[in-house]
């Protein structure tokens, strides 16, 4: 159990930490707070819950992801991943169906930890999460528009297309000075970073666009006319249940653990790569499964690590989980002290910090890239996509794996035993013999999402080591997008700690995938060889070349 569960916190304590490094902490969760209020603002009404829900959410399962986590600088909370989740759940449910849904995906995620899967969630090919976060953006983009233009609509349908179909044929209603709410705070949010980079662009437009309206006493909606009072306090909710019932809920619950531990662990990763640390998946997981069954009693919605919140973290100086508590705290207090203020902000408002979140979100660089590739990421893709934006989540993730899966074994059947190979020779010295500094490594199979991340890790190690690295890569038959960015991602960590790269035996199909991601140009024409002998050969001159230099 120790070795599944083993919290970044109290290994962390137990090493010791610097005054200097908590107090950094405790500025960064301060900062982090002031980032977090109108996001989990917002997150909680595009759910289709009331905002307080947000705020609990990210002060709840924030404290207990920080606490009991396997990173050192995760910030949970509320995030927009799981409005399209959540909204249908209440919207089918209602509130006790979504506290008795999350709580039992705390209960999977704990077993997902405790059965340390975290290691496999890697294997989830990036053509389907880019699929269903750009559809996630869409569809959060298209809730937006309603209070974006201010429109008057009672009840506005779940479903994609029903939903624009009433949005043009209230296009009359327009409401102008919401929309000019809506596009200031868009400017604000994203050219702000120009001014002042400490105070958050979302914050800095709540705060001038609130003040703005009650002063002008402008005609808009705003959190008070749309949801009422915001409670300064926290209520202790049981929810009513029969055993026959939870059947209903294991699917929303499996979609919800799924998206959860995806983005939690995808947010760990990246700023692994920020710090230059490693988490600990599986604690993680079980981190996220105890604050998803915690938070609901309390009123929170489902919970998981924010990428941008995060990052956020690692940018301003937070190193260790005290950064994270220190957020949740100071949004307890936010939550007592100035609660009452909160519900004034202006519905448009929200909205345009929602749809620069959801352009955040699209990924369309990824998207647009993938769409270049191979048929089989595309049909992923867009397969998952279309299913997120006109079906629900739960079909696109369940139908992206199925597919990745089938669309899997029918490439590897497709080479049918033909492996290329590239041009040896019995002329080929004996390379045992070479010097220290160049190193070698061979990739055997295809370079595609369940494999490239154990290759890309081995590359990286022993790269790093050396001056020259050079990758035999005749047994490899495909690349898949999601080995491409690995790849790409350790080629460029490589070259800026100058590296050399060589490749030998490419084939052609994978040639032209490289070309496509511009990876030929980042290793160089002239480090591709169709022998082995040749990567040798060109190796010492490359080696010879750099040590000339140093001299």
């Amino acid at each position: 159990m120790e070795h599944v569960f083993n919290p970044k916190l109290f290994t962390l304590l137990k090493g010791g930490l610097s005054k200097k490094q908590i107090t950094s902490d405790i500025l960064a969760g301060i900062v982090v707070a002031i980032v977090a209020l109108p996001l989990a603002i917002a997150f909680a009404v595009a759910s289709g819950v009331s905002p307080e829900r947000g705020i609990i959410t990210a002060i709840v399962a924030g404290f207990f992801i920080s606490l009991l986590g396997g990173s050192r600088v995760q910030i949970g909370g509320p995030t927009g991943a799981f409005i399209v989740i959540v909204y249908g759940i209440v919207e089918r449910y209602g509130i006790n169906g979504l506290i008795i849904s999350s709580i039992m995906a705390g209960i999977i995620l704990i077993v997902f930890g405790l059965l340390k899967l975290g290691g496999l969630l890697k294997y989830f090919p990036s053509s389907l999460i880019i699929g269903f976060t750009s559809g996630i953006a869409l569809v959060i983009f298209s809730t937006q528009i309603k209070d974006a233009l201010g429109l008057n609509i009672d009840q506005v349908p779940s479903e994609f297309i029903e939903k624009w179909k009433i949005y043009f044929s209230h296009m009359g209603d327009i409401n102008k000075i919401a929309v000019i709410l809506t596009v200031i705070t868009i400017l604000i949010s994203i050219f702000s970073k120009k001014i002042t980079s400490k105070i958050p662009g979302s914050f800095i437009a709540i705060v001038i666009m609130t003040v703005g309206v009650q002063l002008f006493d402008l005609p808009v909606t705003t959190i008070e006319s749309s949801f009422g009072d915001i409670p300064n306090h926290f209520n202790f909710v049981v929810p009513t249940f029969n055993f026959s019932d939870l059947g209903i809920y294991i699917g929303p619950a499996i979609t919800i653990a799924l998206l959860g531990s995806i983005e939690s662990l995808l947010s760990a990763v990246v700023s692994d790569g920020m710090i230059s640390g490693n988490h600990r998946s599986n604690t993680e997981l079980i981190a996220q499964g105890i604050a998803n069954i915690v938070t609901p009693f309390f009123g929170g919605i489902p919970a998981t690590g924010a990428i941008a919140r995060t990052a956020t973290n690692v940018n301003i100086g937070g190193r260790t989980p005290i950064a994270g508590i220190t957020h949740s705290i100071t949004l307890l207090l936010i939550m007592l002290l100035f609660g009452k203020w909160a519900k004034l902000i202006p519905m448009s408002c929200l909205a345009g910090i929602l749809i620069v979140v959801s352009y955040n979100m699209s990924e369309w660089r990824s998207f647009r890239s993938i769409l270049k590739g191979s048929i089989f990421d595309i049909i992923i893709l867009l397969s998952t996509f279309i299913l997120t934006v006109l079906v629900d989540l739960t079909a696109a993730i369940e139908v992206g794996i199925v597919l990745s899966a089938l669309l899997f074994m029918k490439r590897m059947s497709d080479i049918n035993g033909k492996i290329p190979h590239e041009i040896d020779s019995d002329l080929i010295e004996d390379y045992s013999n070479l010097p220290e500094d160049i190193s070698i490594y061979e990739i055997s199979g295809p370079l595609f999402f369940a494999s490239v991340k154990e290759y890309t890790e081995v590359i990286k190690r022993i790269g790093l080591k050396s001056k020259v690295l050079i990758i035999r890569m005749r047994h490899v038959p495909f690349v898949d997008h999601t080995g491409l960015e690995n790849l790409k991602d350790v080629a460029k960590l490589l070259k800026d700690s100058n590296v050399a790269i060589i490749l030998s035996g490419v084939n052609e199909s994978v040639l032209k995938d490289f070309e496509k991601h511009q990876l030929i140009s980042l290793i160089g024409q002239d480090n591709i060889h169709d022998s082995f002998e040749k990567a040798i050969n060109h190796s010492k001159k490359v080696l010879d070349n750099i040590s000339g230099l140093k001299k």
